[in-house]
């Protein structure tokens, strides 16, 4: 499922038990983060018993079911034992953690520990496991520098961890503790949602008597969750600049039928943008980092994620990896398959991970601009605006003079604890200037 994916919820059996099914055909649909996938059969054989139930939330390696290869119910090795299954905190209001954020891991021993600390980082079901029975507290996890990704804890860190520590774990500080802290932890518990002293809480809504109540399928749910915890972590700054891609529409104008028939696939400007972006980042690398409250993080891959609306109305953002190392055909192909399989729910759970930096083409719905959200745990995201014909002032060697011109303006919202407007400012001027210099004999 991916490194960081930590545990999936079952949404769909295919087959019952004891009906037969051929390798590779689906065995049940499940979904993680915003990824719905089908599990296919290892071989040809027989689904003996189910050992999940739709539904169920079950952490990454656990057996969900007993398949035999032989079509031999009788001969399948008996179910393990059950476990305890983790449950799910029904959530009062949008912005709270709606299904997975708010599992608490079930063992009796020790501190119970969130799946996220303070500081917004993961602790995957084992870690917290193995920190509940040997007391470590979440203020301890918090203090373990990770080797894993993005900083996280492995089991190898605990473990190696727990031999040095004191043996009666760290009290959970005092209040007149906590207000002595030192300033660069409190700037690592920004994540959480107190501003000032004041719990955030989202107003009470009084329901008309027409009114109709639909609740959040569980994609929009994550949504939800996603964008409030950006606003609340990154204080969001966006930068403006109009840019002349005459060139641009030009050239496409010239090639679009023509890859079309070559292809068999539609040639849009999406392609083109992600290919600017790549090419400022190279020269600007500081805008393609994270951070986890005191460090920043430096990403070596060029990883763009291209958000995209789904036909249900809700949002996925597929990711093309090290894009600065394809040329403008492989990225047109990479952006219309990720486009197409999104659509049709078929993308895999590492192809909307391990995103740097997001671009959403707001210009897509006839808007001329947009104040895009962050991408946690990404630092920016960039929007490009509807392409309009307006009059512009062109200057030449002989003079400037009025012309009609393809102008389109570009948004970049970055996160103003680790990227301040010079180099927020500048990024975005630095895409706008690779566009309008665009070469419009470039061959594709």
């Amino acid at each position: 499922m991916g490194e960081s994916v930590a545990e999936a919820t079952i949404t769909k059996w295919v087959l019952e038990e004891g009906e037969s099914v051929e390798a590779d055909e689906p065995l049940v649909e499940i979904a993680t983060d915003k990824v719905d996938s089908e599990v296919p059969a290892p071989e040809d054989g027989v689904l003996v018993k189910k050992l999940c139930e739709e539904g169920d939330v079950v952490e990454v390696g656990k057996p969900i079911a007993i398949f035999s290869t032989e079509g031999d119910e009788d001969s399948a090795p008996p179910a393990p034992e059950s476990e305890s299954k983790p449950t799910e905190v029904p959530a009062s209001n949008g912005a709270e953690k709606v299904q997975n954020e708010s599992v608490l891991s079930e063992s009796t021993d020790g501190e119970k520990i969130s799946k996220t600390g303070p500081s917004g980082r993961f602790y995957s079901p084992l870690v917290r496991t193995i920190a509940e029975k040997e007391g470590v507290s979440l203020q301890e996890l918090e203090q373990i520098d990770g080797s894993g990704a993005e900083g996280r804890v492995t089991k190898k860190d605990i473990l190696n961890y727990i031999p040095d520590r004191n043996t009666s774990p760290t009290p959970a500080p005092t209040k007149e503790e906590s207000k002595k802290q030192d300033p660069k932890k409190e700037a690592a518990q920004s994540a959480t949602a107190q501003t000032g002293g004041i719990t955030i809480k989202s107003p009470t809504i009084k329901v008309g008597a027409d009114d109709e109540i639909v609740e959040m399928d569980r994609m929009r749910k994550l949504i939800s969750d996603h964008m409030v915890t950006s606003k609340h972590v990154s204080p969001h700054v966006t930068s403006y600049v109009e840019a002349d891609v005459t060139n641009i529409v030009t050239w496409r104008n010239k090639w679009k039928n023509k890859f079309q028939e070559r292809e068999g696939e539609k040639l849009t400007f999406t392609p083109i943008f992600i290919e600017a972006i790549a090419q400022a980042i190279k020269e600007m690398r500081g805008v393609n980092v994270s951070t986890d409250g005191v460090n920043i993080i430096k990403r070596k891959h060029i990883n763009i994620g291209m958000a995209a609306a789904l036909p249900s109305g809700n949002l996925i953002v597929p990711v093309i990896h090290d894009a600065d190392q394809l040329n403008l055909l492989g990225i047109t192909k990479k952006v219309n398959d990720l486009a197409a399989r999104a659509r049709n729910n078929k993308l895999l759970p590492e192809e909307i991970q391990g995103g740097t930096y997001t671009l959403t083409n707001v210009g897509t719905f006839g808007n001329v601009m947009g104040t895009p959200i962050i991408n946690q745990p990404q630092a920016a995201i960039m929007a490009v605006g509807a392409i309009r014909k307006k009059p512009a002032v062109i200057e030449t060697d002989e003079g400037d003079f009025i012309g009609i011109r393809h102008m389109m303006i570009l948004s970049h919202a970055y996160d103003h604890r680790i990227i301040d407007g010079a180099l927020g400012g500048s990024f975005v001027r630095k895409v706008a200037d690779i566009l309008e210099a665009f070469d419009s004999n470039k061959e594709i």
